[in-house]
């Protein structure tokens, strides 16, 4: 009599496509990915085309450069990270009144000048007229940062530089509005941050990336 030969017992599949499918979603949920962010920038408005650029003094201009190799420069000298920031500070607040730094005048100044224009601007009359009333007749500097990097810069190096000037900025801020509300700038309702901003704005323009020395 002939044997019977077994059958071999098979895996049921039927759930298999159910099971992958629920174990891509919680890998899609759970993993996280490295993003690289963008800088926060607020950008000018464009300027009109028959309009010429402001002249700008060369005492009120900070440059700061990288070279390929990732070596920072402030106006022409071999600086660190640590001494990026104090320059920047120093450069904009200028409280000896050095004539190799930016030039800095009180609001009260700014608020004539803007009311001899041609075409005043209201909004900035206002703006100044509130500073003087809840801050005081504060200095701001005319002076803007002047950003320009290799090609063969590193990201790294560049954000590095980015992080360090805008610190720089957040530091004059913050010790601003400690001493006029008490408080950081981080912890003062929008209005009374636009007071700090417009004395102490981010004035940074960048060139694009050349050969650099």
């Amino acid at each position: 009599m002939a044997r019977r030969q077994k059958k071999t017992p098979e895996i049921p599949s039927a759930s298999m496509a159910d099971i992958a499918f629920m174990l891509l979603i919680f890998f899609l949920v759970t993993t996280t990915m490295s993003v690289d962010r963008g800088i926060t920038r607020m950008l000018p408005p464009p300027v009109p085309p028959n309009q010429k650029p402001p002249k700008i003094k060369e005492r009120n201009v900070l440059q700061v450069l990288i070279n390929k190799d990732n070596v920072l420069a402030i106006n022409g000298e071999v600086a660190t990270i640590p001494e990026l920031e104090q320059k920047v500070k120093e450069f904009i607040v200028n409280p000896n009144n050095d004539p190799n730094l930016s030039e800095v005048y009180p609001i009260s100044v700014w608020l004539e000048k803007e009311k001899q224009k041609k075409n005043p601007d209201k909004k900035k009359i206002a703006l100044y007229e509130q500073i003087i009333k809840e801050i005081g007749d504060v200095n701001k500097s005319k002076g803007v940062i002047s950003l320009q990097n290799d090609r063969g810069t590193k990201y790294a190096k560049y954000i590095e530089v980015q992080n360090a000037i805008v610190k720089a900025i957040t530091d004059l801020r913050n010790q601003l509005a400690l001493q006029a509300f008490g408080k950081p700038y981080d912890k003062l309702p929008e209005d009374k941050q636009k007071l700090i901003k417009e004395v102490y704005p981010f004035s940074i323009s960048e060139a694009q990336p050349v050969k650099v020395k």
